[in-house]
């Protein structure tokens, strides 16, 4: 097998592609012939030993894959070699094989290509959880989203239009804003990159407001964090939900102040918690997931594909904030 390995911490350039033994599946475990993984912004951040989990070395980055088993562990039911399916693993997608427990696979649909399948768990799953179970969203709520164009963004603009929110997309450029149009938000946003300066946050929030109508926006969700989340906080609504999703920007400081005088609720995210915490409640989820794909109100959109020894081009590429969507490696 072979697989792109994470020798020592450091950015895409460390990884190395390696000819390994395929791994035999433990008890309790499948094999994964893997064809597709699709890449989150965790895979940057582990292979710098900045994520929350910290795998031994070597070992590959990639969490969210797909395709088919090709061998099968002591005590696994309900698989059989030659199954469709997804994973999600935390690590160890970058690679053609993978060993991984049967609890965490789910079969896909036969009308489902590997390539989208890779790219459904992680970004529709946690956008899933947020707006469904976190901010507990109603039909005709508005919902800002910051980083629309991202990955778990675009599935959150889709999972908000298929919810009867009116969806504003906050984005840094005309393309990223034209891109989110595409996938149904009513209203975008393009923001500025100097958001540290007083002036640009204040605009921000004015926008937002004027957007949204009323005294604000009832939903935020908020995959960008450091200086874009105070603009979105001051510009909610009166018991609004700013849903933290995640940081690439930085770790915001928020007055709290802001949220006594508006009755608002911080609601954290941690959908691989919730997984863990919940996993009736993800089970349901995932179903509910798998039946709007079938119905065509949610498909992942694909702007990149790269070959798996190219997988430290497509890791810059999601580091330079280039991404609209999803970036997969082609595994075959």
């Amino acid at each position: 097998m072979k697989a792109m390995l994470s020798l020592e911490p450091g950015g895409p350039e460390t990884l190395k592609l390696t000819e390994m033994e395929a791994p035999e599946p433990a008890k309790k475990q499948v094999r994964i012939r893997i064809r597709a993984a699709g890449l989150n912004f965790p895979d940057t951040l582990i292979i710098k030993d900045m994520y929350q989990m910290k795998p031994p070395r070597p070992f590959a980055p990639g969490g969210e894959i797909a395709g088919e088993i090709d061998a099968i562990g002591e005590g696994v039911e309900g698989f059989k070699i030659g199954d469709r399916v997804l994973g999600m693993s935390g690590f160890g997608g970058f690679a053609t094989h993978m060993c991984i427990e049967a609890g965490r696979v789910m079969k896909i649909p036969d009308e489902m290509p590997f390539d989208e399948a890779s790219c459904l768990v992680l970004t529709y799953g946690t956008s899933h959880h947020a707006l469904k179970n976190r901010a507990e969203i109603k039909e005709g709520e508005s919902l800002l989203i910051l980083g629309a164009a991202g990955g778990v963004g675009a599935a959150a603009i889709e999972l908000g239009k298929a919810a009867g929110a009116r969806v504003i997309a906050a984005v840094s450029s005309e393309e990223k804003a034209q891109f989110c149009r595409d996938l149904g938000a009513d209203e975008t946003i393009i923001y500025t990159r100097d958001m540290d300066d007083r002036a640009a946050q204040k605009d921000f929030s004015n926008k937002i407001k004027e957007l949204a109508g009323g005294d604000g926006v009832d939903v935020v969700y908020d995959a960008v964090g450091g200086p874009y989340a105070e603009p979105a906080v001051r510009a909610m609504a009166w018991k609004g939900r700013f849903l933290v999703v995640g940081f690439p920007a930085g770790i915001p400081k928020i007055p709290l102040n802001l949220t006594l005088l508006k009755g608002t609720q911080i609601v954290g995210v941690f959908w691989g918690a919730h997984t863990l915490r919940e996993p009736q409640m993800h089970a349901e989820n995932m179903a509910e997931l798998f039946s709007m794909y079938k119905e065509g109100k949610i498909k992942p959109r694909i702007s990149a594909r790269f070959p798996l020894e190219k997988a430290a081009d497509a890791l810059n590429m999601m580091m330079e904030r280039k991404v609209l969507g999803k970036v997969v490696l082609d595994v075959d």
